[in-house]
């Protein structure tokens, strides 16, 4: 039984990737919790605290010996699975080292240390998706600059565009988050070796080189104040992966909208069993959106849980950190998913420009409303064009006639017409459309190029 969507073994795969479950796996857990132990180990020793094999003794311990299912029932008694953990390892250990581990530390140092290796590699695991999703989503672009389509604001026909900037809106939405990656990346590497109340009174006059070593082992930084209620880089990890996954929900929305029956614009890619019914034979449903909305649904509540973190009491809270737990693995959980579907809606859309061709004649004219108002301006004024414009519309949503068609039937625009000609020529509006096209997709390309070439990876 799950109680977690993403933990469970039916609906895990569907929210979540393989690879992102198992950086937060109990075994790579434990894994990293030794390797914590080891790293402050190699600092005792340095300072000369403790003997110097410690770091190996516990280094040789196979996190697969320890039983994950034993830590957790005595985690429910201790309240932290960090202490049963190190009793667990004192007795694997040689009686001469065992007295020296986990000395001078509080289980908050090595939890928060484990999140903070574990956040690193999270965040590492998006990137390949996250730089695909990006790929794909300028290659989309580029193909359908000129591809004719509807803009829509409030669920209505406004005016023309292309759906190649439609698609290139979407790109520098995720770009536009995704910048922030390595100031996010950077933050979270941080070192949480502070002793129980942050002052490291354990190691007196040794401490910083404690410290010092461990983050030179965990290749982490270090911090002049401990950071055990100091919870803002958290937050805005937190808050990182819900914007990330307000960007993916944008394109899965217009995603949903565009594959609706009535519209038919977009399919998401085909893959046999995928998008089904259980009832409804026919049904093609946008599973892929679909993901990535129920995420970006899901992540705002873990970010409040995030920022209430941070009113934290005193030298440690009671509560608000172990509601952290619940938050972050979720989060980067739910972002895994929501990338990988990006990334192959990205990769895989398929456009159907006959549709938007025909979408675009469904309004008989509409779209070009604004431009024949324009156009009209300088002869009659922008308030008195606007008005014979808009009359024009309603003859046109009340009948059969096109916007064109009313307005030459307009006695009160005699001798207008070669201002209304150039008004319903779609070659403007295509290209303004096509360039912003252009824009975007360069500054998104040169983006990627940037990061890839500073990556960590």
């Amino acid at each position: 039984m799950a109680f977690s969507a993403l933990d469970s073994a039916l609906t895990g795969p569907l929210f979540a990737t393989a690879d992102m479950a198992a950086v937060f796996s109990e075994r790579a857990t434990v894994a990293a919790m030794l390797r914590v132990e080891a790293a402050l180990a190699d600092g005792l020793a340095r300072a000369g605290l403790a003997p110097e094999g410690l770091a190996a003794a516990i280094a040789a311990i196979d996190p697969a010996g320890l039983d994950t299912a034993e830590l957790g029932r005595a985690t429910a008694l201790a309240g932290v699975p960090v202490i049963p953990f190190v009793k667990a390892i004192e007795a694997r250990l040689p009686p001469d080292l065992a007295p020296f581990f986990h000395l001078g530390a509080t289980s908050q140092d090595i939890a928060d240390t484990v999140l903070s290796l574990q956040m690193e590699q999270a965040l590492l695991t998006l990137l390949p998706d996250l730089i695909a999703t990006l790929d794909g989503l300028c290659g989309l672009a580029e193909r359908h600059a000129q591809t004719p389509c509807a803009g829509r604001t409030y669920g209505q026909h406004a005016a023309t565009v292309t759906f190649g900037y439609k698609v290139a809106v979407w790109a520098s939405g995720i770009a536009g988050v995704a910048t922030d990656w390595q100031l996010v990346f950077d933050r979270v590497r941080s070192l949480a070796l502070d002793g129980p109340v942050g002052t490291r009174s354990g190691w007196g006059e040794h401490a910083d080189t404690v410290t010092d070593t461990a983050c030179e082992v965990l290749e982490l930084s270090g911090s002049s104040v401990a950071w055990h209620t100091r919870r803002a880089r958290r937050a805005e990890v937190a808050w990182w992966l819900a914007l990330l996954l307000g960007a993916l929900g944008k394109m899965a929305t217009d995603v949903v909208h565009l594959a609706s029956t009535e519209v038919s614009e977009v399919a998401e890619p085909h893959v046999a069993g995928r998008g089904g019914s259980s009832a409804m034979p026919h049904k093609h449903n946008p599973i892929g959106a679909t993901v990535i909305l129920a995420a970006a649904s899901a992540a705002k509540g873990h970010v409040v849980t995030m920022l209430d973190a941070m009113s934290a009491a005193h030298e440690r809270p009671a509560g608000a950190w172990h509601a952290e737990w619940h938050a972050l693995p979720q989060l980067f959980g739910l972002a895994s998913g929501a990338l990988r579907e990006a990334r192959a809606l990205a990769e895989g859309l398929v456009v159907d420009t006959a549709r938007m061709a025909a979408n675009l004649e469904m309004t008989r004219g509409l779209l070009y409303a604004d431009r024949a108002a324009a156009a009209l301006a300088p002869r009659f004024g922008r308030a008195a064009a606007h008005a014979v414009v808009e009359r024009a519309a309603e003859a046109v949503r009340s009948g059969a006639v096109s916007l064109g068609d009313a307005l030459a039937s307009d006695p009160g625009l005699a001798g207008a017409e070669a201002m209304l000609a150039a008004a319903f020529d779609p070659a403007p509006a295509l290209a303004a459309a096509a360039a912003r096209c252009a824009q975007a997709t360069q500054s998104v390309r040169a983006f990627t190029v940037d990061f890839l070439r500073n990556c960590p990876t």
